[in-house]
């Protein structure tokens, strides 16, 4: 049984290095290329299983090659994949990801078979087993049946929409989260969307401001955290290493009897700048690496 389920996306990431972004009819020059595990879910898994949580996840992959190493990963790395489902004669989304000098990201791809997950794929037991259930970008209704199994059976949930969330209607998923991600292009869409403010009026909304921390709105009021001060390498899964860390030091606290909001706030803030320090979207931390790099700035 998974303390926590991710679900959402899984991908396989191209990492380009440029000197800077091409602009129309212009050149860049390509530094370095590599290749891992990504996606949204997978990467929010991914860390989870480096801060030794155990966790699993729902996606969906091709029986391509890029499937095959996604899911290898995945494994080797502690992530349950028993809820990913492979797609037989389909592709495996691949993105790739620029990343310039200042470690600023832009995103190129295909979606794939990403999102071949439907409600009806679903195995509720699953859903139901878990702790807390950790929502990314993915289909609307996969996403909201999702939450309302979770949310019938008690089981708490957070929810990432990331970038198309002003492009997709999240509302059913959204009325049912207890934690809301959102970084601030996404909370300005959120708003043009005309989401009932009942969305976000009592539960955990927490504004990602990149190398410049987090805000946290609470019932109980508003908490911030300025972030850290790191060497930006590459921001790409910087956000779903703090989504991570906030969700393992959330659930460690409410199985203690003790939720402490500053320092889940603050763990995930050095998630994220040890993520963004490195390269690649999957080069996550180690709970032994976040303890020791908080502990050098105290």
């Amino acid at each position: 049984m998974v303390t926590v389920l991710t679900a959402g996306h899984v991908n396989w990431d191209v990492t380009l290095r440029i000197d800077r972004f091409p602009v129309a009819d212009g050149e860049a020059s390509i530094r370095s290329q590599r290749q891992s595990g990504g996606g949204s879910a997978a990467n929010v898994a991914a860390t989870l299983a480096g801060l030794e949580v155990d966790v699993g996840l729902i996606g969906s992959v091709g029986d391509d090659d890029n499937g095959l190493l996604a899911r290898r990963e995945l494994e080797e790395i502690g992530v349950s994949i028993d809820g990913v489902r492979i797609v037989e004669d389909a592709e495996t989304a691949v993105k790739y990801l620029l990343v310039e000098d200042g470690g600023e990201v832009a995103v190129l791809g295909n979606d794939g078979v990403n999102e071949a997950v439907g409600p009806a794929d679903l195995e509720p037991e699953r859903i139901r087993a878990a702790s807390h259930v950790h929502l990314t970008s993915q289909r609307p209704d996969t996403a909201a049946e999702i939450a309302t199994t979770a949310s019938e059976a008690g089981v708490t949930v957070s929810f990432d929409p990331g970038r198309r969330l002003g492009d997709r209607d999240y509302g059913d998923a959204l009325a049912l989260a207890d934690v809301l991600f959102l970084n601030d292009r996404e909370a300005e869409a959120m708003l043009e969307a005309e989401y009932s403010t009942s969305h976000v009026e009592d539960r955990l909304v927490v504004v990602k401001h990149g190398a410049d921390g987090a805000l946290l709105h609470a019932p109980d009021g508003d908490h911030v955290h300025p972030g850290f001060e790191v060497e930006t390498v590459d921001t790409a899964g910087a956000g779903d290493a703090f989504a991570a860390g906030f969700i393992a030091t959330l659930l460690e606290g409410e199985r203690d009897g003790e939720r402490d909001l500053d320092r889940a706030l603050e763990y995930a803030n050095a998630c994220g700048a040890l993520t963004a320090g490195r390269e690649g979207a999957r080069n996550v931390p180690s709970a032994a690496e976040v303890t020791a790099f908080l502990r050098e700035r105290h």
